[in-house]
């Protein structure tokens, strides 16, 4: 907790600044950012944790009616000043419980990984591919690409499409860099009225916070426009879902070296990796199953997850626990160059902190169990049977969310790394999502039986 002259300090540049208010958001279990917004005036006890919350009143925060409240303890050292509200100050935030880290919160957790591998010696690198669709709600709630013109099968990269929304990805593009990401590409994604934004990797922690942020950013400047921005993994069963595809390496704790570096090392596979790091993409894949709750953890999830299904061509999402090449058939993949791996199953609805534990979680542990994960895939997997994918070694990811909750709970692992507690609340949370999903009748249903039988 920082003494009083410095937080007083703080106010101080945050009053010359025009901020009136300051608020410390923390997340609830699906990512979604929460907090109360507080006057600038009472900025000491807000920094100090004054802020409390009935958890129960938020999904998989692990409290009953009769509990005492949860707080939130705003995270000094990453404030953000609104761009689009700049007399209010977003702190991202931990929850407390009578004055501890509260462990059910997932950036709490997050935090717990990322020391333990500091102890290994190891800072960890991440970069989140942000893909989202800009569209417009239909008389019924259906959703509709705003662009007629922008209704080519193959839409990736059209520069003619692109500068249609320029207005918008312009001042996204813009507000990023003034945010001091570094915003290194964007463009018009294979979806009708998709993009991807792509800035600097950072700290694994930083990273994930900044996700958060970001979402909550492209939904406010599209809100403008008239527009929803939709991080739904597949708002269109005809068209490339949302990925939020993480990109991940271990550093030097100390001099920042990049640790999966093949450099002139030994290099088994010939991906431009290092021992270590072939050694937690074992880890990822020895727990592959599991983490995919966490990665795609929607029911929607699933309908991204699939080889083609209504497109007219392949999907690019991975439906099999593999590794290889830069072959993007694989849910993970050594990009060309080496020094990173890619972990294709996140979708842009993960909550990247419970995601961002896991996958780290995994990776340190393939490294101290000296892991191998096998020869790396080479072949467009998406053309194999079942059978000849067996055959290969190759394991399907989980199907449904249902699948990939049991997969979730019947690792162990998974309660290691977040706890017994938070783990129980995310199976009842995703257990009970599924269930709504399940009991819903749905048009295809009526379509489909109503006249038939």
């Amino acid at each position: 907790m920082k003494p009083d002259s410095a937080l007083a300090a703080i106010k101080q540049d945050l009053l010359a600044k025009g901020v009136k208010y300051c608020i410390g958001a923390y997340v609830d279990i699906h990512g979604v950012p929460k907090g109360k917004i507080v006057p600038i005036a009472h900025f000491e006890d807000f920094a100090r944790g004054s802020e409390l919350y009935t958890g129960y009143a938020l999904d998989g925060l692990g409290q009953s009616p009769n509990d005492d409240e949860i707080a939130s303890l705003p995270d000094l050292t990453r404030g953000v000043q609104l761009p689009w509200q700049p007399e209010v100050m977003w702190y991202p935030a931990d929850n407390t419980f009578h004055g501890e880290p509260y462990p059910i919160n997932t950036r709490v957790a997050f935090k717990k990984v990322l020391a333990q591998a500091a102890e290994m010696g190891f800072g960890f690198n991440l970069g989140i591919e942000c893909e989202v669709y800009f569209v417009k709600l239909g008389e019924r709630g259906e959703l509709l690409v705003p662009n007629p013109d922008d209704d080519l099968m193959k839409s990736c990269y059209d520069l003619k499409r692109f500068f249609d929304a320029y207005g918008l990805i312009d001042k996204l593009a813009k507000t990023i860099n003034s945010l001091g990401w570094d915003l290194y590409s964007f463009d018009h994604e294979d979806g009708n009225s998709q993009f991807e934004f792509d800035f600097q990797y950072a700290d694994g922690l930083t990273m994930a916070d900044r996700y958060i942020f970001f979402r909550l950013m492209a939904k406010n400047y599209a809100a403008d426009e008239g527009l929803l921005a939709t991080f739904m993994p597949k708002p269109f069963a005809d068209k490339t879902g949302n990925g939020a595809h993480f990109n991940m390496s271990l550093a030097d704790a100390t001099t920042g070296a990049n640790l999966f570096k093949a450099g002139d090392g030994p290099d088994k596979y010939g991906l431009g990796l290092s021992p270590l790091g072939y050694s937690f993409i074992a880890g990822i894949l020895k727990h592959g199953r599991a983490l995919c709750a966490a990665f795609a953890p929607t029911v929607n999830s699933y309908k991204r997850l699939i080889r083609r299904g209504a497109m007219g061509y392949y999907s690019w999402a991975p439906v099999f626990n593999s590794f290889g090449t830069n072959n993007r058939t694989n849910s993970v993949r050594v990009p060309m160059g080496g020094g990173r791996c890619e972990s294709r199953n996140a979708d842009s609805a993960c909550n990247p902190y419970l995601a961002g534990a896991l996958a780290l979680a995994a990776g340190l542990e393939g490294i101290r169990e000296g892991l191998d994960p096998g020869k790396p895939q080479t072949d467009n997997l998406y053309e194999f049977t079942d059978e000849q994918l067996v055959a290969k070694g190759v394991q399907p990811l989980p199907k449904t969310l249902a699948e990939a909750v049991d997969a979730f709970e019947e690792d162990p692992f998974t309660g290691q790394v977040l706890g017994a507690e938070l783990k129980k609340e995310f199976i009842t949370c995703k257990r009970a999502e599924w269930e709504e999903y399940h009991q819903t009748v749905s048009a295809w249903e009526i379509a489909k039986y109503a006249r038939l039988y």
